[in-house]
């Protein structure tokens, strides 16, 4: 059961804008995450190995939005909002607390721009409102006519195959689900793409993989992939990197090793990985024609 907590601020303005997500603030109506994915950068002692047990949701949230957002309006900050940077905006109990639907009618109210992450086919309910804050949304003065919407959906994908998700995202929707939730987001007209991200070394980023993760999400209608390798943190049995080689010593054993090399002294997959993961991933937005950006190209 989630805890219900009271917050000082629910409105994050960022320091600097990330060039994929374009995020100039942040939401995260939820702390905590029910979706427990082994590889996910937030964990820690906060949280501990399952996740759900700390899930709390922010009860003030509304309110708290309502004023912050009048006050930026009327001062003509207008950003973009990004649901959510640290947890997964529909989780399973949104189904029934609604927070994150409040949420969208107070961004509807204040014409802000917004930008959706989620692994969750539940966002299908929502596609009322970002459709009516894809219209009204009013974008910052720096981003006109460089965007052709205000409003976007990414969905976030380490692999389309539900085996393996099982394992590293054993709480989250399927990807299966998650690609006809993508599809019925292009039907809806929504600007709609892909976070495809961790990909896992030699398990989802293999060239036939991700000729099958880029052809998948064309055809399902995405407009842009954003694509990344694995970061993975600490030591200890409750952090990402404890998790996931647990959980390839266990399904992936012949990889073992390469992870333990790889991941020995740092959080990233070594220089001569991400250079090669960088052109085969240039090559394949050519190939598929799905751009790496929000911008109009």
């Amino acid at each position: 059961m989630a805890r219900s907590v009271e917050v000082k601020s629910i409105l994050n303005k960022t320091k600097r804008r990330d060039s994929w997500f374009l995020d100039d603030y942040t939401i995260n109506p939820y702390s905590g995450c029910s979706f427990n994915c082994l590889y996910c950068y937030i964990r820690g002692s906060k949280y501990g190995v399952n996740m759900t047990d700390k899930l709390s949701l922010k009860n003030n949230a509304v309110d708290l939005l309502d004023r912050q957002l009048s006050l930026r309006a009327r001062k003509k900050q207008y950003g973009i909002i990004v649901l959510s940077s640290a947890t997964d905006p529909y989780l399973h109990i949104e189904r029934t607390q609604l927070l994150t639907r409040q949420i969208l009618e107070v961004i509807l109210r204040y014409r802000f721009p917004l930008h959706v992450i989620t692994k969750s086919e539940l966002v299908r309910r929502d596609f009322d409102l970002i459709q009516a804050i894809d219209k009204a949304a009013i974008l910052p003065h720096d981003l006109q006519g460089q965007l052709s919407h205000g409003a976007f959906v990414t969905f976030s994908f380490s692999t389309i195959t539900d085996g393996i998700a099982r394992v590293f995202e054993p709480g989250a929707t399927p990807p299966s689900t998650r690609l006809e939730t993508l599809a019925l987001a292009s039907q809806y007209g929504l600007h709609s793409g892909v976070s495809m991200m961790p990909l896992l070394p030699f398990i989802t980023d293999t060239s036939t993989h991700l000729d099958q993760m880029f052809g998948t999400f064309k055809a399902a209608g995405a407009s842009y992939i954003f694509p990344a390798t694995l970061t993975l943190f600490g030591a200890a049995p409750y952090d990402s990197k404890s998790l996931t080689l647990d959980a390839v010593a266990k399904h992936y054993p012949h990889l073992l090793e390469k992870y333990q090399r790889f991941f020995a002294n740092g959080t990233q997959m070594p220089l001569y990985y991400r250079k090669a993961f960088a052109k085969k991933m240039a090559e394949l937005h050519l190939k598929y024609e799905l751009p790496n950006t929000l911008m109009c190209v």
